[in-house]
């Protein structure tokens, strides 16, 4: 429970600006839950030293303690699953059906030149940071622009990326993979691999958008090209209804069982979606050590069904939670992913605790790096690994009183209570805002690069939200005069 009174001097952007901090919050986020009387040393990046609060104080007296009442310090949460490159798009997708990314994202990714693509991804890092994310997993761009403006964009915020490079070999209505284009494109993945591996911030990753995008040469290659160079191989799987039906008519076989049979599978993979699964796919999953990215907003906003997290939870598999480039808010997520295992499976069952509060914590945090190819990194607050983490303002009135941390941040938590977002020990943002660099002028950056946007061959089925209201309002109307003329 939080008996703060705010007695410490009052909290300040300058007074976290030191490159080594003594921090002493009224609560941590540990492994095993919320806990008091815990401090952290913070130097070179990382976390130097957690423990008992009176035995650091003693054990480092040349240093001043900042005590933070009120404030719990938590891990950063990871996105797993990100499209960094689609921020300048964002509700142009609301309300369509299924499999947007061929009408809308193809066309949007493939217009993006290198400013705009620098644009669009430090748009959506400073989204990611401002939500609590202090890692992102992007999935990789369909823009013909130089990657390095994605890095830049992450360097300049500060945002944590796993950084995927897509390895798609078919498109465009070929039948057969071209082997010199195969061999080209593995040699630009090697590249990619050894551009950011040394990268304090960026990490490689290779990519298939959709398994029937690529050769079967070419997913074997790809997967076994990360799993060498111990980095993670991703791709979109089970989504969608569509593409489950294509590849079985193709090949008689689902999208995972396509992995599988290719070698594409392990645990160097991290399949995103996997909600149209069957129970000898969860096994498939389980016993390759497959890492999902479930996306519990990309379900309600557009998919077919919701990953059924908590039985892959209870079989083993591992698993983090990821926006999928829906919103980058992370406790609405928490609470996203709390809400959909209840309203798809927990109902039915009668299980109303759908994860105990805990369990999303974990997944959005040390769960998640591990399926993120981070672990021993980040995502959580212990010795030696990357000091990326969050201040947590407590003394709201939606957390008062507190019986039950972890529930109250699932269910209760706003992103307006993180004070501050930290990445290898250097405060990035203070009150959703950065220091370093000025946010408002890259809004309007944003805003008049987006006309860019209506010249992309994009194709939406809805009417936009206004003119939806005037149709609908017209039927209305139309139906209204029938009856009074009946």
């Amino acid at each position: 429970m939080t008996h703060s009174t705010r007695a410490a001097p009052r909290l300040t952007p300058e007074r976290l600006d030191d490159e080594t901090l003594l921090l002493l919050p009224e609560e941590m986020l540990l492994p095993e839950g919320c806990q008091t009387n815990q401090a952290a040393l913070v130097a070179g990046g990382k976390f130097q030293e957690v423990g008992d609060a009176t035995t650091l104080c003693q054990r480092h007296p040349e240093m001043t303690p900042i005590e933070l009442p009120g404030y719990l310090l938590m891990p950063g949460l990871i996105d797993t699953h990100h499209h960094l490159t689609q921020s300048l798009g964002k509700s142009l997708v609301f309300g369509e059906p299924s499999e947007i990314f061929k009408r809308i994202w193809i066309p949007l990714e493939a217009s993006l030149d290198e400013e705009l693509l620098h644009l669009s991804a430090k748009l959506a890092a400073l989204e990611a940071l401002r939500g609590g994310f202090t890692t992102a997993v992007d999935a990789g761009t369909r823009s013909t622009a130089d990657m390095a403006a994605i890095a830049r964009a992450t360097e300049e915020t500060g945002l944590r990326c796993v950084l995927g490079m897509i390895c798609n070999d078919l498109g465009g209505g070929a039948s057969a993979a071209d082997p010199e284009a195969r061999t080209t494109i593995l040699q630009r993945a090697e590249r990619h691999l050894v551009q950011w591996q040394q990268h304090p911030l960026v990490s490689p990753s290779l990519a298939v958008s959709i398994p029937e995008a690529a050769s079967d040469a070419m997913l074997h290659a790809a997967s076994a090209l990360s799993a060498e160079a111990g980095v993670i191989f991703q791709t979109h799987v089970n989504e969608h209804l569509q593409a489950v039906e294509r590849s079985l008519v193709a090949r008689r076989q689902r999208p995972l069982e396509h992995l599988h049979a290719v070698g594409a599978l392990g645990p160097q993979a991290l399949v995103a979606h996997a909600t149209l699964v069957t129970p000898d796919e969860l096994n498939l999953l389980r016993d390759t050590d497959t890492a999902v990215a479930f996306n519990p907003v990309a379900s309600s906003w557009k998919g077919n069904a919701v990953a059924p997290a908590l039985q892959m939870a209870a079989l083993g598999i591992r698993f983090g939670l990821g926006t999928d480039g829906t919103r980058s808010d992370g406790f609405r997520l928490l609470d996203a992913a709390e809400t959909s295992q209840r309203l798809a499976f927990g109902l039915a069952s009668g299980d109303s605790s759908c994860g105990g509060g805990w369990r999303w914590l974990e997944q959005a945090t040390r769960g998640g790096a591990d399926a993120a190819g981070l672990a021993g990194l980040t995502g959580e607050i212990a010795q030696g690994l990357a000091a990326d983490f969050l201040l947590v303002d407590l003394e709201v009135p939606e957390m008062t009183p507190s019986w039950d941390r972890p529930w109250e941040l699932v269910r209760y938590a706003n992103r307006d209570q993180i004070t501050a977002v930290f990445t290898n020990g250097r405060l990035r943002l203070w009150q959703g805002w950065p220091l370093e660099w000025d946010g408002h002028s890259l809004l309007r950056q944003v805003r008049e690069a987006a006309a860019a946007v209506r010249e992309a061959p994009i194709y939406r089925v809805h009417p936009e939200a206004s003119k939806h209201r005037a149709r609908s309002h017209g039927k209305a109307l139309d139906t209204a005069r029938r009856h009074q003329h009946e």
